[in-house]
């Protein structure tokens, strides 16, 4: 019995001390900013392998504005059929995914 009381007390305690531990939740939000460093280039700037590209993958396409970075690669905004899209190409006409 004695044996009982012991063992009943030290699970009980132990369960108090669990309980009794505070919970510290830390939410943190990271924010992440991809920042272009393209410069506005007018559009008769571009090589003309982007322009051959756009024409071939986008017919009804024309490009509105044209950017380009320090790697040669170009962000252009083209107007099709009233939509506008966003696209990357590098100087050879190759189209980016990004």
């Amino acid at each position: 019995m004695k044996k009982l009381v012991i063992a009943s007390a030290l699970v009980l305690g132990s369960v108090s001390v669990f309980s009794a531990a505070p919970y510290i939740i830390n939410h943190q939000q990271q924010h992440v900013v991809v920042q272009d460093e393209y410069k506005e280039i007018a559009v008769t700037e571009v090589p003309r392998a982007v322009t051959d590209a756009v024409s071939q993958n986008f017919p009804s396409g024309t490009i509105s504005k044209a950017y380009k970075n320090d790697a040669n690669e170009y962000k252009l905004k083209i107007d099709t059929d009233g939509n506008s899209k966003t696209i990357y190409a590098n100087e050879e006409g190759k189209i980016l995914m990004k």
